[in-house]
């Protein structure tokens, strides 16, 4: 098989610590590959998946569409090359965005997942939270999730599966090659998402 080459968008965010839990996961696992950050066009062009970081989901998806990064990275979500979003990386990948308090946003996204998600929904910085989730596809352990100005998924609708949920509101979602959550994977010990990830990447690659 061929190095597995994955890229993290590389506008804002928790961009570095996705690259090193990344890293770590392929060390783990002794899988020849390699993590990067994508910022230009020409840097999407070969990746085998690409994990869209927490941040500010508005300020992402203007510096990316500015970059002309949102049409070429809609084509590989197309051709089938799996797409991690974490937070706002799951705000930028839903095709209906609204916030908790002012209603429907007008902010660039990459309308991939057949999601409507919410901003803000757990409130602001100071409502930030950790707990452990259960989480089916990871085993039956428990998931350290940790949540910052975290949105949730409100409605799903199409091939979405719920992976999970968290006071009975959708927290975690996959649709085929597309995967995201509310909460921040990378900012733990455990490397059991990028795992998940990692695998649909292999799937791919055999």
């Amino acid at each position: 098989m061929d190095k597995v080459l994955i890229g993290v968008l590389g506008v804002q965010g928790a961009v570095s610590e996705h690259v090193e839990i990344m890293e770590k996961t392929l060390k783990r696992y002794n899988i020849e590959g390699s993590v990067f950050t994508v910022k230009k066009v020409d840097d999407v062009i070969n990746v085998d998946g690409l994990i869209i970081p927490g941040g500010e989901s508005t300020t992402i998806g203007r510096v990316t569409e500015k970059a002309n990064l949102l049409g070429r990275i809609i084509e590989k979500a197309k051709n089938g090359i799996p797409i991690f979003g974490t937070c706002a990386g799951l705000i930028i990948l839903a095709k209906e965005v609204y916030d908790a308090k002012i209603g429907a946003v007008n902010q660039p996204i990459l309308g991939l997942m057949n999601i409507k998600v919410i901003r803000n929904a757990f409130g602001r910085q100071r409502e930030s939270f950790e707990v452990d989730l259960n989480i089916p596809v990871l085993g039956e352990k428990p998931f350290p999730a940790v949540f910052i100005r975290a949105p949730i998924v409100e409605k799903v609708w199409g091939n979405v599966k719920v992976l999970a949920k968290y006071e009975e509101k959708i927290v975690a979602v996959q649709e085929e090659n597309l995967l995201a959550t509310a909460f921040h994977p990378e900012l733990t010990e455990d490397l059991r998402f990028h795992k998940y990830f990692l695998d649909l990447i292999l799937k791919l690659k055999k």
